[in-house]
């Protein structure tokens, strides 16, 4: 597998490899279509050049002693970031690094399953970077991607939608879904809008007045 790797001046979102549960790999073949640049993070790459994807960017705090030589000889030309703050996870590090590039967008592939801390953190640390580049985490079963303004987008009835606060929420509306609210608080652990869905064909619209918000387009 490998991407057709045109540069498009950062038109497209890069691709960003988490090491996490992997996805099919048509969801990552489409993923790479449009991706001309992929960054992998730390061990992660082993599992990468299995699939023989071209990687541009390795990044991670190396603490496993990746034999970088040997990586090299697979990728050429290949940027190896080294990253060794430990304040960070290899997740923060790499959206930062794309925003430190100028990227105005990145998807997010392998970065749930496998452990549920790791998944709860890269879940909901998205939240801290959404007014610096769009983020859009995917796997399998899940498209999550954090509030930014005032949210209005087309979906088919029945399209399950959940909508997950980051700490509280305050000023939630909705429209459009099945179970809407109006002015309501959302806090993580006590209420949030789970498991919800289009109403009908037609437009979903959600804002919140203050707090992190993050979107789950969800199906099974």
């Amino acid at each position: 597998m490998s991407s057709h790797h045109v540069i498009r001046d950062k038109q497209e979102p890069a691709l960003l490899i988490a090491n996490g549960e992997a996805c099919q790999p048509e969801l990552l073949g489409q993923l790479l279509e449009w991706s001309p640049t992929v960054v992998v993070l730390d061990s992660a790459i082993w599992r990468v050049l299995e699939l023989g994807i071209k990687v541009d960017v390795l990044l991670g705090d190396f603490d496993r002693n990746l034999d970088l030589d040997a990586i090299r000889a697979q990728q050429y030309p290949l940027d190896v970031v080294h990253t060794p703050d430990q304040n960070k996870t290899d997740l923060d590090k790499g959206i930062e690094f794309l925003i430190e590039r100028g990227f105005p967008a990145v998807n997010i592939v392998w970065a749930t399953g496998r452990r549920a801390d790791h998944s709860l953190t890269n879940m909901t640390n998205i939240v801290r970077y959404k007014d610096k580049i769009r983020i859009v985490m995917i796997d399998d079963h899940s498209k999550i991607f954090p509030l930014v303004g005032r949210f209005e987008k087309w979906y088919e009835a029945g399209t399950p939608i959940s909508l997950i606060p980051v700490g509280t929420v305050t000023g939630f509306r909705s429209e459009g879904l099945k179970y809407n609210l109006q002015d309501a608080t959302l806090k993580l652990g006590y209420f949030t809008s789970s498991s919800n869905e289009a109403a009908t064909d037609g437009f979903v619209r959600i804002e919140a007045q203050t707090g992190d918000l993050l979107i789950m387009e969800c199906w099974d």
